[in-house]
């Protein structure tokens, strides 16, 4: 789960790197505010889900149900928050920093 979520935070940092050459420092914070809204939701649901497994008894499959909407709530949240408080929003940017963290895992797939 860490190399997971420590993959998709490199893949924000890159894809920040990539959106500042190309449109300047409004889109760098707008790609990585993006793949934030990704990293974030997910490396608490790792960390809680990582936490559920060392209790006594296991994991519990109510759990991942449970804490996949918390998950998605907010993420939905962050993505709000983002739109409303950062006026200099370049919404490709956002978009794509976005993407590219939540799919940024396909690449451990084929790297084994």
């Amino acid at each position: 789960m860490l190399r997971i979520v420590s993959l998709q935070l490199l893949a924000t940092v890159v894809v920040g790197l990539i959106a500042a050459l190309l449109g300047g420092l409004a889109a760098m914070f707008s790609a990585i505010l993006g793949g934030l809204c990704c990293v974030v939701p997910n490396a608490i649901m790792a960390a809680r889900l990582f936490a559920g497994t060392k209790t006594p008894g296991g994991a519990n499959p109510a759990t991942f149900f449970i804490w996949e909407f918390v998950k998605i709530a907010l993420t939905v949240a962050l993505l709000f928050a983002t739109a409303t408080l950062y006026h200099d929003l370049n919404w490709l940017a956002l978009i794509a920093g976005f993407i590219v963290a939540l799919k940024s895992y396909i690449i451990l797939l084929f790297r084994h």
